[in-house]
Parts: C-alpha cells; sequence; structure tokens
C-alpha cells in the first residue's frame, strides 16, 4: 500500500494519497496517534491532509472491514536560511545564488518575490539556484520551499544595467595616467573599469559618476567598459590614445 508523498511539514498540511485494496469507506486515517482530515476516497484510494507532528510515525487506514498495515510517514521541519550569496544582480536574472541553512534538502522551489526557480539541493546545508527575471529593479524577499514548509527572511536585490553617456576628456597619452570622469547611469555597484580591454583603476562618485585612470594603451580609439553587478555598458571608442612626438 504506497503513500505519496511520504514525508510533509510538522506543521501539517500535507495532502498525502495512500493507495491500495478495499479502502472504500474509509473511516479513519491514522498518523500515529493522530487523525488525518480525509478529502477523498475510493475503493483503491484515500486522499488525507496531514496532521503535525514530528519524527517517523505510522500511517493506517481504517475501514468497516479493519485496519491496514502500517506505513511510515516522516515528518520535516521548515527550513531555516542562513545567507544568500550573491545579494544583487542584473534584473534580466540568470545569476546563480548559493543559500545556506538547515532543513534544505527537500527544497522544491525558490521564489524571489513573485517569480520562482526550481533549486538544485547540494545537500542539506546548501542550495544553488539561477536567478529568474526580476519585474523591476529593486529588493525582493527570498522564499524556499521544501517538505518542511516555506522560510522567508532573506532579500535579494535586482539592479538595472548601467549606461555609460559621456567621458571627460576623451583622449590622453598612450602612457596612461589620464584622469576620466564617467557619466552615465546605474553606476553605484560598478566592480570594473577598462579602456580597451585594460583594467583601470576606478572610484565610484555617485550612481551617474565614476573617476578613472586610464592605464597604458596603443595610440588610437579604444572601447571603454563599465560592468556592474547588473551587467556590462560599453562605450565604442570612446576614449583615444594620443602618441607622443618623436624625434
Amino acid at each position: 500500500m504506497p503513500i505519496s508523498p511520504n514525508q510533509g511539514s510538522t506543521g501539517g498540511g500535507t495532502t498525502v494519497t495512500i493507495t491500495g485494496t478495499n479502502l472504500a469507506g474509509a473511516t479513519a486515517v491514522h498518523f500515529g496517534t493522530k487523525l488525518g482530515t480525509i478529502t477523498a476516497n475510493t475503493p483503491t484510494s484515500v486522499t488525507v491532509i496531514s496532521p503535525s507532528g514530528t519524527g517517523t510515525v505510522n500511517v493506517t487506514v481504517t475501514t468497516p472491514g479493519g485496519t491496514s498495515n502500517p506505513l511510515p510517514f516522516f515528518y520535516v521541519g521548515a527550513p531555516f536560511k542562513s545567507s544568500l550569496s550573491p545579494v544583487t544582480g542584473p534584473t534580466a536574472g540568470g545569476d546563480t545564488v548559493t543559500i545556506t541553512g538547515t532543513g534544505l534538502s527537500t527544497a522544491t522551489s525558490v521564489a524571489f518575490g513573485a517569480a520562482s526557480a526550481a533549486p538544485t539541493v547540494i545537500n542539506d546545508s546548501q542550495l544553488t539556484v539561477t536567478v529568474p527575471a526580476g519585474a523591476a529593479a529593486g529588493s525582493v524577499g527570498v522564499s524556499v520551499t521544501t517538505a518542511g514548509g516555506t522560510n522567508n527572511g532573506l532579500s535579494y536585490t535586482y539592479v538595472d544595467a548601467p549606461t555609460v553617456t559621456s567621458l571627460t576628456p576623451t583622449a590622453g597619452p598612450t602612457s596612461g595616467g589620464t584622469g576620466v570622469t564617467i557619466t552615465g547611469t546605474q553606476l553605484t555597484t560598478t566592480q570594473s573599469v577598462s579602456f580597451g580591454g585594460a583594467p583601470a583603476p576606478f572610484d565610484v562618485i555617485n550612481d551617474t559618476t565614476i573617476s578613472a585612470v586610464t592605464p597604458p594603451g596603443p595610440a588610437g580609439a579604444v572601447d571603454v567598459t563599465v560592468v556592474t553587478t547588473g551587467g556590462a555598458a560599453t562605450a565604442a571608442g570612446a576614449f583615444t590614445y594620443t602618441a607622443g612626438p618623436g624625434i
């Protein structure tokens, strides 16, 4: 006589289906010493809502013909989440987030606000999940659903992709060392700035301004790329390296 699922929340409320023979007219389904709530019954199945409980209990079905053999049912506690990393990412989604805690081994979904994704369970204390696209930039609650229930308490911040609108100045020597002001939008979470692929030291002034110093580069126009937690923005040929005079 199979039971599905064979585990559920310690708080009860799990819909469980028991299949077998001669089950018509079921009068009681016991989970240990507690009664479940029967919601459907046929000669080959009984659907019941589990009561609250802990540990492993025996489930039996009672009909006018007697009581069935017992089947084990495992009560699972609600998950506990201690951290997630990273805590920000692009509004388009796609980043992989690691969530740590306890009771995660039966996780079936992770919700980021109104959007959900199926996780990859590493073990009882860790899972990874690909972040779904967000509705808009901003913070959303993160909840994990397991056989033991759903737990909230963490947040994730969606960040819009950056833009680069201008550079001042737009030219400097091939030896580098030119201080450049980069203006744009969504620059607060800037992680790197590069000129022609070469990394440049930088400081974030505010969400629309970055101060950078050019690295050495070959003569000619190069792309300037800003990478943030929201994505990357490239200003094509925005800075020109100028060779010094030679005699």
